[in-house]
């Protein structure tokens, strides 16, 4: 299935690494297909998918986990640029900047004095075999995976993805991919981690191939 689809999976284990790099291959376009009802999924997306250029959407992110007293709720906007670009701005309640540009991941925190440059070729590699270049019976042999229409977020579907191999459960135990069912975009999207922490990010004000400054993609320190 490709749709705002497929490029966010560890700035949560170390630096999350994993939420960037999951949705890197959620919005720049990956694909999954079952035959039962994601066929019918992929076939009709098959062609936004070959004209989508970029995507912008305004984004809230909810991370959950037992060492937190009350769920972190951050705002922001996501910007993606066909073949390898994808930032995330964070707004409120702290200013934050993740840019994915090729194989190099750049975080901005000013409140916390944090500017790091990370090199996450392996990982973007990783996602390229397991999501983007997978057969739909070979990511049946990566996940459990079942597509149904979503019951708690109306005029969608709910995807949910469980790795069977060790490698991944390592990085996150399991996805739900919640897709809009007339214009196939992302919706929502929740990761449940190996420590049990969550995060769930909800996208709105979802616009497919509008002009994006080159200059968006910097990170300033």
């Amino acid at each position: 299935m490709r749709t705002l689809p497929f490029e966010i999976v560890n700035v949560q284990r170390r630096s999350r690494l994993a939420l960037p790099t999951a949705l890197f291959v959620i919005l720049i376009g990956g694909s999954l297909s079952s035959r039962d009802l994601f066929d019918e999924i992929y076939e009709r997306s098959q062609k936004q998918n070959a004209a989508l250029k970029t995507l912008t959407a305004s984004f809230t992110e909810t991370s959950a986990s037992p060492l937190l007293a009350q769920p972190l709720v951050e705002h922001g906007r996501v910007f993606v640029q066909r073949p390898s670009r994808v930032l995330l701005r964070y707004t409120d309640p702290s200013e934050r900047t993740v840019l994915i540009d090729g194989d190099r991941m750049s975080v901005a925190w000013p409140a916390a004095r944090v500017f790091t440059v990370t090199d996450v070729g392996a990982a973007q590699r990783r996602v390229q075999k397991y999501f983007i270049d997978s057969s739909p019976r070979e990511l049946r042999g990566h996940f459990d995976i079942t597509a149904r229409e979503a019951a708690d977020r109306p005029n969608t579907y709910l995807v949910t993805m469980v790795p069977k191999r060790k490698q991944i459960q390592e990085g996150i135990v399991r996805l739900e991919l919640w897709i809009d069912r007339t214009a196939l975009t992302l919706s929502a999207m929740r990761m449940t981690f190996p420590s049990g922490d969550t995060k769930l990010m909800t996208f709105t004000d979802v616009t497919m191939n509008a002009t994006i400054d080159p200059a968006m993609f910097t990170v300033k320190r």
